[in-house]
């Protein structure tokens, strides 16, 4: 029954070289498994990368960046929006509801642009120039006389000269195309151009909305240069340009009474536009950080129209020039975007109309924030994607679903030509260095 101390010594010294055995076992299995592991991964290391990558077949970054300027343009106009509304229509959410209502529109219309063929707008170019033309009549006729002018078809809201706008870069990109070999012959260049940019502003001027006429010009000029047009017409269109801002100046009493204000400003900013002196007041408020989103004080005690033409007097109150110039970051990020779009579109119409729709949104931005600091003439221009507006709204985010349709489309050419993507996101990029390591073990392990 009991066992000698010779017998007992050697059943634990049996036990325990079994337990070593075994354990020895599992740790070179283990060695093993994990061996031909880093080896597969070592092997393999590019295909596991894709599994993190994520690639898009349109211009990612640009989308990301428009999407950064609704949501801040919505915080805006609800904060500009709510005691002018107020005042105006008894509802301080009347504005803010109104903006949520044409941003989804814009949002649908612009969906839908991304993923029509933009070659398609050829065919459409002539019949939407046609509506156009007739909905800036009906403005005439219509009367619908707000703040002293005639611009709208329905309370305030259709806005047919921000539809001219994008049509005119449309329609000026497939004609220039269209016509490429024919622009130093001024009968099919300069003289057409003349009588299309006449047509469209001179209705849009006789509202009268300047702004807006003089931005329609300014648009043709810079299809125009794009286009390639020769340096002698694009000359002759700067003196015709001068010679008609003089006669502007000299007889029309609204022109004059602006370019009067502003070279009064230049001297002393005290004495320049009323629009004016009160937005140099408001950044004045706002210093390096601002008052805090809602506390500007400037937008309820006299700043004209603060949710529209004024909106980026609000913004350098409430968020001071760190908000300002992060506003003005995100248009420069958005012109870039556009013009890498443009280089790489498929053919002349798609790099000509993504250059031109996108210098078209950046100069409207350029004016509306040059004149709240007196850099420019008291304009109409909103600021694109921030200003209340249903007619720009949806304009705007036509546009830049145009131009991501163009970049679509570029896309899909390089993958029949076998080109990577060029909208890619990595999520790998920050777990390269671990990477690399591994590949570096695996080799060692190997050999």
């Amino acid at each position: 029954m009991f066992r000698s101390l010779g017998e007992r010594t050697d059943i634990k010294s049996g036990a325990r070289s079994r337990r070593k055995r075994t354990y020895q076992s599992v740790v070179d299995g283990l060695g093993v498994s994990f061996s031909q592991f880093e080896e597969r991964t070592a092997q393999k290391p590019r295909s596991a990368a894709k599994n993190h990558t994520i690639h898009f077949k349109f211009d990612i970054w640009m989308l990301l960046i428009v999407f950064i300027l609704i949501i801040f343009g919505l915080l805006m106009v609800y904060s500009a929006s709510y005691d002018y509304s107020f005042s105006w229509y008894d509802d301080p959410n009347m504005i803010f509801n109104r903006q949520l209502i044409w941003l989804a529109l814009g949002l649908v219309v612009m969906t839908a642009m991304m993923f029509i063929d933009y070659h398609v707008l050829g065919k459409l170019a002539v019949p939407v120039v046609t509506i156009t033309v007739v909905l800036l009549i009906a403005v005439l006729i219509v009367n619908e006389v707000v703040n002293g002018a005639s611009r709208t078809l329905y309370r305030g809201s259709v806005q047919p000269s921000e539809l001219a706008k994008l049509v005119t870069v449309v329609y000026l990109s497939i004609w220039f195309t269209a016509r490429r070999e024919q622009l130093s012959n001024v009968g099919f260049g300069l003289i057409p151009l003349g009588v299309i940019l006449g047509v469209l502003g001179g209705l849009i001027a006789i509202q009268p909305d300047l702004s807006a006429a003089v931005t329609i010009l300014a648009l043709g000029g810079l299809m125009f240069f794009l286009a390639g047009g020769e340096l002698k017409q694009i000359g002759l269109l700067i003196v015709l340009a001068l010679v008609i801002g003089w006669l502007v100046v000299q007889f029309h009493p609204t022109g004059s009474k602006r370019v009067a204000d502003y070279l009064d400003g230049l001297e002393d900013p005290t004495a320049g536009s009323y629009q004016v002196v009160r937005s140099l007041e408001a950044f004045n408020n706002g210093g390096w950080f601002g008052v805090g989103i809602g506390k500007a004080t400037t937008k309820v005690t006299g700043l004209p129209v603060p949710p529209t033409d004024s909106i980026f007097a609000v913004v350098g109150e409430e968020t001071g020039v760190i908000g300002s110039a992060f506003l003005v970051v995100l248009y420069g990020l958005l012109l870039w975007r556009g013009f890498i779009v443009a280089r790489h579109a498929p053919d002349e119409m798609g790099a000509l109309l993504a250059a031109g729709l996108i210098v078209w949104i950046s100069l409207e931005a350029f004016i509306n924030m040059s004149v709240s600091v007196n850099l420019l003439p008291v304009t109409g221009n909103p600021l694109p994607f921030i200003s209340a507006g249903g007619s720009n709204l949806v304009a705007t985010l036509t546009a830049v679903g145009i131009i991501l349709g163009i970049s679509r489309v570029s896309v899909r050419k390089n993958e029949e030509k076998g080109k990577p993507f060029d909208a890619v996101i990595d999520l790998r990029r920050w777990d390269r260095r671990r990477s690399q390591s591994g590949a570096r073990r695996s080799a060692g392990v190997g050999k």
